[in-house]
């Protein structure tokens, strides 16, 4: 006999039992004029950053790029919002999304104060440890192992300015 999440959805893919119900064409079009507003932000935003030249690329450059690929996702995705049934509605395990981009923007406001190594930290244990549900053990271990190799890297290896303590 056949269990719920064997029984093959309209797309040919099981059904799972714990997955939230499918958002409507709305909120897909929706969904696709957010994504159309980030990347002409972003967008606008680079283009006063300066693109430079293909010989010589500017600030912007790769700020643009990434920003005008984003806009034109957006585009499709609007033009598809009526014939697509993957994305899902919004609820309460969606707050773990709003809830990491706060915690970045929080990590961006304290790298200028405080330098890179404490936010850093802290944010990879508040990552793992609240949001993962990993252990003590490990999310203290993880976190101080990656801000360590993250400090390596961009600060000693890449010479990268970032503010920094040490």
């Amino acid at each position: 006999m056949n269990s719920p999440t064997d029984t093959p959805s309209a797309a040919g893919e099981p059904v799972d039992e714990n997955r939230p119900p499918a958002a409507g064409p709305v909120t897909q079009l929706v969904t696709a004029l957010v994504v159309v507003a980030l990347g002409a932000t972003t967008l606008t935003g680079a283009l006063n950053l300066g693109v430079g030249s293909p010989a010589k690329p500017g600030p912007g450059t790769w700020p643009a790029l990434v920003s005008a690929a984003l806009t034109a996702l957006g585009v499709l995705l609007a033009a598809r919002a009526r014939h697509m049934d993957d994305a899902e509605q919004f609820t309460r395990t969606g707050l773990h999304v709003l809830v990491a981009v706060g915690s970045m923007v929080a990590f961006v406001a304290l790298v200028g104060v405080i330098g890179f190594e404490i936010p850093a930290a802290l944010l990879a244990f508040f990552w793992l440890r609240v949001l993962g549900r990993e252990s003590w053990r490990t999310s203290t271990t993880v976190s101080l192992g990656l801000t360590i190799a993250l400090y390596v890297l961009f600060v000693g290896a890449l010479e990268v300015t970032v503010p920094h303590l040490f």
